[in-house]
């Protein structure tokens, strides 16, 4: 048996999560540098969770300054089991219209700055990543949503960009004619790095704006986009702690195998696998190092 522990990345606004308890926070060092801030260590009902502020607190990093792998491993090493990450997105969409909050299901990712493995030289590995988020998280986000009487669209594709700055209008009609849904600047690498960790992952995408696409919205404004977040921020902080209140306290299996993505993917031999790259993936891929 594997004790649930729900892992929560997001803004400012996660802080302080209804029905929280026992909340402290803790340092977790690890071998790929330091993680974002310490992390939020506490429970809902019977499960524990650990929240994880993704820029720091008081916003200290940007989206391609985060130290991605330190957080991911971070969250492995204390026992996260599955991590739901929140995150402000613009939409492609008239129908997703600011104020939506949307299940993604599928990523495109066009960062070009950020380390996006724990593997590499001395230690190759492959993981399946065809369908990048646990549809067991998102089951429980619908259901959580609909207790919370909170709407939520199930399903849709998040284009990553590696920001700081927004788009501009040829990427966004790009991107747009292109079928995709969403857009943000910080779900790559994460996604893919909790699965190399075997953490299933989920995303609830709260949109703030149209990009600069729409006729309306010529330009993105920090503050609207602010304006947006803020009224968002209850929704979101009552869809998470509903989610985690009724969490299964053991584990649930990935459907996808999300929580195995590791079991062949390991390619280098052991007697040729680097010692010094070992030592760091003790956590991420300890399960399967001795193969």
């Amino acid at each position: 048996m594997t004790k649930s522990i729900v892992g929560i990345i997001g803004g400012s606004g996660l802080y302080d999560l209804p029905g929280l308890h026992d909340a402290r926070w803790v340092r977790q060092e690890t071998p790929w540098g330091a993680m974002s801030d310490e992390v939020l260590r506490g429970a809902i009902g019977d499960t524990e969770i650990a929240f994880l502020p993704r820029h720091g607190r008081g916003h200290r990093f940007s989206p391609s300054d985060i130290n991605y792998r330190a957080n991911i491993d971070g969250l492995k090493r204390i026992g996260v089991t599955d991590v739901v990450s929140v995150s402000a997105t613009g939409s492609y969409k008239h129908e997703l219209a600011p104020g939506t909050f949307v299940l993604i299901d599928q990523f495109v990712d066009r960062t070009v700055k950020r380390e996006s493995s724990f593997f590499g030289a001395g230690c190759v590995a492959h993981v399946p990543f065809g369908h990048p988020t646990s549809p067991g998280l998102m089951d429980r986000l619908q259901a959580a949503a609909e207790a919370e009487q909170i709407p939520v669209v199930r399903g849709g594709t998040y284009v990553c960009m590696e920001g700081p700055q927004f788009s501009t209008l040829a990427e966004s009609l790009w991107y747009k004619s292109a079928g995709f849904d969403v857009v943000g600047m910080t779900n790559m690498p994460e996604a893919k790095l909790a699965r190399e960790a075997e953490i299933p992952y989920a995303t609830v995408a709260m949109v703030t704006d149209y990009d600069c696409w729409h006729p309306d919205h010529d330009h993105v404004d920090v503050q609207q986009v602010i304006k947006v977040l803020l009224a968002n921020a209850d929704k979101a902080r009552r869809l998470i702690a509903r989610f985690a209140k009724d969490f299964p306290a053991e584990h649930p299996a990935c459907p996808i195998g999300a929580d195995t993505a590791l079991e062949f993917a390991l390619m280098t031999a052991p007697d040729k696998r680097d010692p010094a790259l070992l030592a760091k993936l003790d956590a991420v891929a300890g399960r399967v190092m001795g193969r």
